[in-house]
């Protein structure tokens, strides 16, 4: 994905979330059965997350003895050694998908991968408390509506999960492998990873959707003060 990309995919997002938080689409403030079945969502979506990832680490790699040492850490070369080896693929469909045990030091799909590691490991930890915090408050206050209360456990589930593997292990497990005959392939990732895409997109189609209404309100308003 480029630079320029991300960097418009992030703007959108940020522009929607800012619609979800305007007066003009903010609900009701959720009620305390709202905010537990929200918080169970959390807890089972991260279990599957690192239930997932725990089949990987005993299925899918065995120990190695040629690991970075520290974790993540560039030799001389630049190269970040798996702490790891792979085992054989569980292929599900040939030549397209697969499961194939890989670490990722950086963030979802191997962002940021190569940045130093107490930069990378102090922007992770902050983006992951402060994505939580801010979720939480805006699902408590009643902001956004249906696909937006869908979305926060989505994406805090993928926030915790893989910082759990962070903290556990000093990367994240990616297992996922998505390729056309090897020739080419997209970033190998994880169940969190998916969480956090699909959560992504609700508040993005939320977002559009409640922008849209908001400029028939306004366009509405300056026609009936026009009449």
């Amino acid at each position: 994905m480029s630079q320029a990309v991300t960097q418009r995919a992030s703007a959108d997002l940020t522009r929607q979330i800012q619609l979800l938080q305007s007066p003009a689409v903010t609900r009701t403030r959720r009620t305390p059965r709202a905010l537990v079945l929200c918080l169970a969502a959390i807890a089972v979506l991260t279990a599957a997350d690192l239930g997932t990832k725990h089949w990987a680490l005993d299925r899918l790699s065995q120990p190695s003895s040629l690991g970075s040492d520290p974790v993540c850490a560039a030799d001389e070369y630049g190269r970040i050694q798996p702490q790891r080896a792979q085992t054989a693929p569980v292929v599900l469909i040939d030549r397209v998908l697969e499961f194939r045990y890989a670490e990722n030091c950086g963030a979802a799909f191997g962002f940021m991968r190569d940045v130093p590691t107490m930069v990378r490991k102090g922007v992770f930890y902050v983006a992951a408390a402060g994505a939580v915090v801010l979720l939480l408050w805006m699902f408590i206050a009643g902001r956004g509506g249906t696909l937006f209360a869908i979305s926060v456990p989505l994406i805090i589930a993928g926030a915790v999960g893989n910082f759990v593997d962070r903290v556990r292990l000093g990367y994240v497990v990616d297992f996922v492998r998505f390729h056309i005959d090897d020739r080419w392939a997209y970033p190998t990732f994880n169940v969190a990873d998916a969480w956090i895409t699909i959560g992504v997109a609700l508040i993005l189609i939320e977002g559009f959707v409640d922008g849209r209404r908001e400029k028939r309100a306004r366009s509405g308003r300056a026609e009936a003060l026009a009449g």
